[in-house]
């Protein structure tokens, strides 16, 4: 019977953390380039043997059960959202692989697909909050004014006039690996190179890839499955408490 106790446990558990999991991607549902996570479990399995003759010889297994569900991994789901015209000066998207860079005040850099930039009080192209955007030099883009256009390689010039900067767009051989979030909700790796298979779309921002209707559903499942779990572990323990009760009056 204990048996149950620890299923169950396990079963909210694992619930929990999807419900973790989608809520973030709900509250992120309308940030440009947000990439929804996806959370896995897996199961420990109990394996039995049979041995026959002496103790050192080989044994056969004759059966499998699975106890309990554990973490196995949170992992961001990379792929391409929808850009969304939004017809500002400095907003960018970026079609195919890559991401922008951006330097903080303390010289670290990270990585980003939202392209709702702005003007800091320098005229330095920056994202709000988070540092300024890099060109694919590693250095810090220089526009002192908001009067621009841009081409699909990211090239950026005046409106009538030439050519101001480009926005460094680059990428990584293993996203899943080579990336992680910093505390900011920027993601920072090694061995960052300029991409080549991208098209960047002036005055469009990429809108998030998590869909709210497929989120919604998946946390009503989860929240009933959750609250499932909950009642049957509550019989569970009363099973246990009558059972103890019985006996002990034996």
């Amino acid at each position: 019977m204990y048996k149950g106790f620890y299923n169950l446990t396990s079963a909210m558990l694992t619930h929990q953390h999807n419900l973790n999991v989608i809520g973030n991607n709900i509250v992120n549902i309308s940030t440009a380039g947000f990439k929804q996570d996806r959370y896995t479990a897996s199961t420990f399995d109990d394996v039995m043997y049979s041995r026959v003759g002496d103790l050192f010889s080989g044994g056969q297994e004759i059966g499998r059960q699975s106890y309990i569900r554990a973490a196995s991994e949170t992992y961001t789901d990379f792929t391409q959202g929808a850009p969304e015209p939004t017809g500002l000066a400095l907003d960018f998207c970026i079609v195919g692989d890559g991401f922008f860079a951006v330097e903080d005040l303390e010289g670290e850099i990270a990585y980003t697909r939202m392209g709702n930039f702005s003007l800091n009080d320098e005229g330095y192209l920056c994202l709000p909050g988070f540092g300024r955007v890099l060109d694919p030099d590693g250095q810090p883009i220089y526009l002192g004014t908001d009067k621009i256009t841009a081409d699909k390689q990211g090239q950026i010039y005046y409106n009538g006039g030439g050519m101001i900067g480009r926005l460094g767009i680059y990428r990584f051989e293993d996203n899943q690996e080579d990336l992680e979030f910093n505390p900011k909700g920027l993601f920072v790796g090694e061995g960052a190179e300029l991409s080549e298979d991208y098209q960047v779309m002036h005055g469009y921002l990429e809108r998030s890839n998590a869909d709210m209707v497929k989120q919604m559903t998946e946390l009503i499942t989860f929240q009933r499955a959750l609250q499932s779990a909950a009642q049957v572990s509550k019989m569970y323990d009363s099973l246990a408490t009558r059972t103890a009760t019985e006996v002990g009056r034996i």
